[in-house]
């Protein structure tokens, strides 16, 4: 927990740096400068009643503390980090020490017409800690392509070597069909629904299909979300401290942008 406790401090400082850099744009505005900043930098801070990903449940259904930051030009280019405390791996191999999740990553995203964006880029899924000799560090790096047509988004994720933990699996992939459309009241609703398709021995083990259906509300730049996740993840390959990670799940999550 030391290493999520030293992230957390890290991103607690580049968010707190954030308001001031506003500021500071504002004030700069305010004395006749008329250009806009090429670079805008946002973050984001939340707590969640447990962390999902791609179905699974990252923290064995205990609370995840969630944040990162993004830099943006105007041009689509991007970068960010993400960060989540995670609990699968020590529960996977108890020599394992690793409760952090570190996602580094960096893309463009080009608008190909006033309706449609494209997204391209990769992403590299890091779990900082100790590992026992013998141990497939879960550490993976993924490429993904994707297209956003307003409410409507689509993305493709391929993975170039080992993927999370499962040896010689490169060429794994992810396909995430999402929607989120406004419905009433300010709330908005989530559908998805996800295909994890792995490589190797194991491929017909580790496959799945993930879901996910959701409502969200903004109340004065706090987003309250409430989702039902569901997947049908075999036992073999994801039962982990007797049961099953994948099973259906209600998450509840508080999340604040900058």
């Amino acid at each position: 927990m030391a290493t999520l406790a030293g992230a957390a401090l890290a991103l607690a400082c580049v968010l707190a740096t954030a308001p001031a850099q506003a500021q500071g744009q504002a004030d700069s505005a305010a004395a006749g400068n008329d250009e806009i900043p090429a670079l805008h930098l946002s973050g984001n801070i939340g707590v969640a009643s447990q962390y999902i990903f791609r179905g699974l449940t990252q923290t064995n259904g205990k609370l995840a503390l969630q944040g990162g930051f993004d830099v943006n030009h105007d041009s689509g280019l991007y970068a960010g980090v993400w960060m989540s405390n995670v609990s699968w791996i020590s529960d996977t191999n108890p020599a394992a020490s690793a409760s952090l999740e570190a996602d580094l990553y960096a893309g463009w995203k080009p608008a190909l017409t006033d309706w449609l964006t494209g997204d391209i880029g990769v992403l590299h899924y890091a779990y900082p800690g100790s590992y026992p000799d013998g141990m497939t560090k879960p550490d993976t790096n993924e490429l993904y392509l994707g297209l956003d047509a307003k409410w409507i988004s689509l993305r493709y994720s391929y993975s170039l070597g080992n993927t999370f933990g499962a040896a010689d699996t490169s060429g794994t992939s992810y396909t995430d069909l999402s929607l989120n459309h406004a419905l009433f009241a300010g709330i908005n609703g989530l559908a998805h629904i996800g295909r994890q398709r792995y490589t190797g021995a194991s491929a017909s083990t580790l496959s799945y299909t993930d879901w996910k259906l959701g409502l969200t509300r903004d109340f004065s730049g706090y987003l309250i979300g409430l989702a039902y996740t569901g997947s049908n993840a075999s036992d073999a390959g994801y039962t982990l401290k007797g049961k099953n990670i994948g099973r259906s799940q209600v998450v509840l999550s508080l999340n604040k942008s900058f």
